[in-house]
């Protein structure tokens, strides 16, 4: 049975000191919850926050990774080097890394599979742009980014992926997709991946719902049939709103 993940990608935001004071904000609020619990802090806070979130039920996961093992890529972070500070789950294909960093399908198949190849999960996101949907061409832009960053893949990889669709347009704008327009493109994923794989992987897979969400909207995304949680942006950075999204469920 898929699970139920809300994940809090923090993006470029908080400091040392920031990141410890949300983490203590956030300690003790999840043991009850319905749903798994991931946050994403950035590459210089996840070992202080790995280490402070030990026992608390919160994971702590990585907002990116490069597909090289090693090598003379300056600035850059291998799946070896986040596997040794305790991270188990990396973010890929986030539409912001698309579009300011010019990463493309091809590329993150690559990611994809140096994180695999680390035993770690994959968070892989994807979704249309405003015109894209407009146009009616959503489905085909979706199917196209999964197809290409993945469907390289054994249908056992599947096990350590979560799929993130986030409408690209709903991505800060403080627009939403409508529940029912969220149901819809996560069936389309779903079906995407039973045509390729069957039914059993497609089932087993947990699809997140990327776009906005908010305490007051959350409950009745989550309740649609194909939305397993949520990638949550800015919500996730108040302790008291994350909160609320996670005890959705």
């Amino acid at each position: 049975m898929r699970k139920n993940i809300v994940a809090g990608n923090w993006k470029m935001n908080n400091d040392l000191s920031q990141t410890g004071s949300l983490i203590e904000a956030l300690k003790g609020k999840t043991k009850t919850s319905n749903a798994e619990v991931m946050v994403a802090p950035t590459f210089t806070n996840l070992y202080q926050a790995s280490e402070a979130l030990k026992g608390e039920g919160i994971e702590v996961i990585a907002q990116n990774v490069h597909f090289a093992e090693n090598g003379a890529y300056t600035g850059e972070i291998s799946a070896s080097m986040l596997k040794s500070v305790g991270v188990e789950t990396v973010i890929l294909g986030h539409s912001e890394r698309r579009e300011y960093f010019n990463e493309t399908d091809e590329m993150l198949a690559k990611k994809v599979d140096a994180v695999l190849a680390n035993n770690l999960r994959v968070i892989f996101c994807f979704g249309e742009v405003l015109e894209d949907r407009k146009s009616g061409n959503q489905e085909v832009i979706v199917e196209g980014q999964i197809k290409n960053a993945l469907f390289h893949l054994k249908a056992s990889a599947f096990k350590n992926i979560v799929l993130a669709y986030e409408p690209v347009w709903a991505i800060g704008t403080g627009e939403t997709a409508s529940p029912e327009q969220a149901q819809d493109m996560h069936a389309f994923i779903r079906k995407t991946l039973t045509d390729k794989y069957g039914s059993e992987v497609a089932d087993a897979v947990s699809i997140l719902y990327g776009g906005s969400v908010k305490p007051g909207n959350a409950q009745e995304i989550f309740s649609k049939p194909d939305v397993d949680g949520g990638l949550i942006g800015g919500a996730s950075l108040n302790a008291d709103d994350f909160f609320a999204i996670v005890n959705a469920f």
